[in-house]
């Protein structure tokens, strides 16, 4: 009987010490093979005391050794898991690999979460990883965001100056990197002649000049970013500039902008009137400003293409300056009657007349600057140094822009 418990036990015995010479044991095998030592001590100690008794074990006391070692295998398989288990919870509390990664998302899983980010997030995510930088600073994902908070002031005059902008920051880099490149030929001719050499230097170089280049000059992320922080002035245009002063009321002039995001603000930097000086203004609202609806520069007189459409009740922008050292601001209006005509729409025929009377009721009846009168057929710029120069016109059909004007209608009516 002792041989066969010894042939029972054994391999198992031997399994576990080939074990611990291949890697460490869990504790779970430590604890086992402790086990079976005490067994066999236990069992030696026995059979030197009670030779009697083990001699007459039946074959129910061998069934029950039997279930007793298919317990210790259940056990052991129990504790196997119970390790398992603790060392993953224990990686993860400890700051461990995660099992999935975000990288590991379907593509158009991943797409859609970055579509879902905001700016800040987008930022954040493009610091994670080289692929998720790359897929974070692509350009369609920065356009939505671009046309969301700065589509409604933006226009071509500023994308052209922030192609400039780019511009010059190129050539700035490329100037200080031929310098370098120079200054890296001067070392390299040192170091041919020395008898020393100093490792590396051509190696920092390159990634001092790879981090200062991380960042595409020419991307919408570069562009939104330079906007966000303010240090990009871009050219848009502003209503009642300077506060609402009572000489631009109902006006719209172009100036140089830069965004303050602590107040969610602009300042606004007006170009000079003859020989005054630049004006600038703090803390302009979104509400008050706008992308400029042509393409024509303040200085420019804008070509009328709407002079034969307009009819009485049309709502107009006209460009004025005060003498031809200013530059032009749009002014509101509406077209008026001729004073021939009653104004009954049934027999109105001012739509046909050569003449056509604009009219700029924010001013008192009487006013020098309430009505004005141009040609429909050689309208150009027309006026004199009293009375100010007006340029251009263009009609206006965007309700919203004409109730935009309705909302900064002055409260008391101008003189």
């Amino acid at each position: 009987m002792l041989l066969y418990l010894f042939i029972t036990f054994f391999p198992f015995i031997l399994f576990l010490n080939s074990l611990s010479s291949l890697k460490p044991l869990p504790p779970w095998a430590t604890d086992l093979r402790l086990l079976s030592l005490c067994f066999w001590k236990d069992l030696s100690i026995f059979s030197k005391n009670n030779n009697t008794l083990f001699n007459n074990i039946k074959f129910p006391t061998k069934l029950h050794l039997v279930n007793k070692i298919k317990m210790m295998s259940m056990m052991m398989m129990s504790m196997s898991l119970s390790s398992k288990v603790e060392n993953v919870v224990e990686e993860q509390e400890g700051g461990g690999e995660m099992l999935l990664s975000v990288l590991d998302l379907p593509e158009l899983t991943l797409e859609c979460i970055l579509e879902k980010l905001p700016p800040s997030g987008l930022r954040s995510m493009a610091g994670v990883c080289n692929s998720l930088r790359d897929r974070c600073m692509s350009d369609h994902l920065w356009e939505k965001h671009m046309k969301q908070k700065w589509g409604k002031i933006i226009g071509p005059a500023a994308y052209r100056d922030w192609q400039w902008y780019m511009a010059s920051r190129q050539d700035s880099t490329n100037l200080r990197q031929s310098k370098q490149r120079v200054w890296m030929r001067l070392i390299s001719l040192v170091r041919s002649f020395s008898w020393s050499r100093t490792p590396k230097i051509d190696d920092a170089a390159a990634v001092a000049c790879k981090q200062r280049t991380s960042l595409p000059v020419d991307s919408i992320m570069s562009w939104y970013l330079a906007l966000e922080t303010g240090c990009f002035w871009f050219p848009a245009q502003v209503y009642n500039r300077e506060n609402g002063h009572v000489g631009f009321m109902l006006s719209c002039y172009d100036a140089k902008l830069s965004y303050d995001a602590l107040t969610d603000t602009f300042k606004a930097r007006y170009p000079p009137h003859g020989r005054r000086a630049v004006a600038i203004e703090t803390c302009v609202p979104w509400e008050r400003l706008r992308a400029p609806p042509v393409d024509t520069s303040p200085h420019d007189l804008h070509v009328s293409d709407c002079l034969n459409e307009l009819h009485p009740g049309n709502h107009i922008e006209i460009q004025w300056r005060r003498n031809k050292e200013f530059p032009y601001g749009w002014w509101y209006g509406v077209v008026g009657h001729l004073d021939s005509c009653d104004g009954n729409e049934n027999y109105c025929r001012c739509h046909s007349n050569e003449m056509v009377v604009l009219e700029f009721n924010q001013y008192t009846p009487g006013s020098r600057w309430r009505t004005t009168m141009i040609n429909r057929k050689e309208h150009r710029e027309e006026g004199n140094e009293a009375d100010g120069f007006y340029g251009g016109i263009r009609k206006i059909n965007s309700e919203e822009e004409i109730s935009k004007w309705k909302r900064l209608w002055p409260v008391e009516v101008l003189e």
